[in-house]
């Protein structure tokens, strides 16, 4: 296998977990960016919410412009950072099924892994209820593909899991607060989409219209709801303790300079 393991920071899972919890009717997805060390473990700092051209609920696409754009993205970041950022794989939900990788994850996580030897992929499995305290419950998993008959034609792809560790993080990096702020309007975006796509349909009836837009107002309310409500609440939070901290550092400043007149 490629690679030795990876690492995320705990605010790149917040947004992937935030993404993976927006919707429990279809598979949503991303990428992921960070660098790769010289023992082969892959440092993950910071994501990019993809935009769905086509909601399903048993499987994802990443087209090559979103990967490119992820790219460009990546090096806006490395010069903003001062250290070497690139896309190093992808993550996707599974809501309401088993965290392990279908079939069509595994051969996908293969051509990627054409492009990129490191390239991982990771599955967030949420919805899901344990079986003895019938509590929700959220899996991750981290794999990538290995091919167990590289002579024989077709490629027969089998998952390997790839050891996943969790970085504390002591603040909410900017790159990941962007991503955050982002996420309501890529899923108001995705849901307009669908919405207009009805109302170009030839011979539809007042009542299919109507409910039509029930379902997209009743989208709206979920997303303010569970998403853009949740998240300003957060960033007034934050807001308030980084004044009262300021202000903390004031006084300090000001009792310095106290000390150093009267000495």
């Amino acid at each position: 296998m490629a690679l030795n393991s990876v690492c995320m920071t705990s605010d790149v899972y917040l947004v992937c977990l935030q993404h993976a919890l927006s919707t429990e009717k279809e598979e949503v997805m991303g990428l992921l960016i960070g660098e790769i060390d010289s023992k082969k473990t892959l440092h993950i700092s910071a994501v990019v919410v993809l935009r769905r051209s086509d909601k399903r609920k048993d499987r994802v696409e990443i087209s090559p412009e979103q990967l490119s754009n992820a790219a460009v993205h990546a090096e806006r970041l490395s010069h903003e950072l001062n250290q070497p950022m690139r896309v190093l794989g992808w993550y996707h939900s599974h809501p309401h099924i088993t965290v392990c990788p279908s079939h069509i994850d595994v051969t996908t996580q293969a051509m990627y892994q054409m492009m990129d030897k490191y390239f991982v992929g990771i599955i967030f499995s949420v919805f899901s209820e344990t079986k003895t305290t019938k509590e929700q419950q959220v899996q991750v998993t981290c794999f990538q593909s290995l091919n167990k008959n590289p002579d024989c034609e077709p490629p027969a792809y089998v998952q390997v899991e790839v050891p996943l560790h969790f970085v504390p993080a002591s603040r909410l990096s900017r790159p990941c607060l962007q991503s955050m702020i982002e996420l309501p309007e890529i899923l108001f975006q995705e849901e307009k989409d669908c919405y207009d796509a009805t109302r170009r349909l030839q011979y539809l009836s007042v009542v299919d219209q109507l409910n039509n837009d029930a379902v997209f107002t009743k989208a709206m309310c979920h997303i303010t709801e569970m998403l853009t409500a949740p998240l300003v609440k957060s960033l007034e939070q934050r807001r308030t303790l980084c004044r009262r901290r300021l202000d903390e550092l004031l006084r300090e400043r000001e009792q310095i300079m106290t000390e150093k007149l009267q000495a």
